[in-house]
């Protein structure tokens, strides 16, 4: 059996939450004008942003240091665009990695004119030593459910992976490194991930694990890990 490590919990009622009529932004970390003590990031991994943009709307933000970038559509697509000349459209089912330099300016927009979209943000702290296009990688969870699904990213320290389970359903990850950490979000349903509760859009931060399990206690339960480097 695994044993109990070390974690911290952040609640998806405890996010930072900044809205207007046409976007809605909640932060799990110390983001803009929110500012917690006890939000500060988890290692390398700075921001996680879940937002929501009403159709034809679009948000712009720079970059304030070197930083790896994963954008994760939920709910629909979004277009991007940034001051690098790159641009993509990212589906649900695809995820976007992009290592951005200090001031670069990203746009994320929704390309439909009535709907809403969703996505995640993940930003953490990397090195731009080379320039390099943003990878589009694609992800089944459809026909893989009940398993973790890797999300192959290449050139970069975290390993990223995303799942879907029915109830009862378990699994159980094997990090790469005794000196990792795992942050794990649930976008859908409940989880309980070694030994703690997790429900919609909560995090858990792991330290000092060798290997770390879950169960999902709902039908159609989505879960999204990093494996993440905390050594200096």
């Amino acid at each position: 059996m695994v044993q109990q490590n070390k974690g911290k919990i952040f609640l998806a009622d405890e996010r930072g939450h900044n809205e207007v009529e046409w976007f809605r932004s909640y932060n799990t970390f110390n983001f803009g004008q929110f500012q917690r003590e006890h939000k500060t990031p988890f290692g390398p991994l700075y921001v996680l942003n879940d937002d929501t943009l009403a159709g034809g709307k679009s948000i712009s933000l720079t970059i304030e240091a070197d930083t790896e970038i994963v954008l994760v559509p939920v709910v629909g697509a979004i277009t991007y665009k940034d001051s690098m000349g790159n641009s993509n459209i990212i589906e649900a089912g695809e995820c976007q990695v992009y290592t951005a330099p200090k001031d670069t300016v990203i746009h994320i927009g929704n390309p439909y004119d009535n709907e809403l979209v969703n996505f995640l943000q993940l930003w953490f702290y990397k090195k731009c030593d080379v320039l390099r296009s943003p990878q589009l990688i694609p992800f089944d969870i459809i026909n893989s459910k009940n398993k973790l699904v890797p999300v192959p990213v290449s050139n970069t320290p975290f390993k990223y992976g995303i799942g879907k389970y029915a109830g009862r359903q378990e699994s159980l990850y094997q990090l790469s490194n005794t000196g990792n950490g795992l942050f794990a979000f649930v976008i859908q349903g409940a989880f309980e991930v070694q030994y703690r509760l997790l429900h919609p859009r909560d995090g858990l931060a792991l330290w000092e694990a060798d290997a770390v399990e879950w169960e999902a206690l709902s039908n159609d339960a989505i879960i999204f890990i990093v494996e993440i480097p905390l050594c200096a």
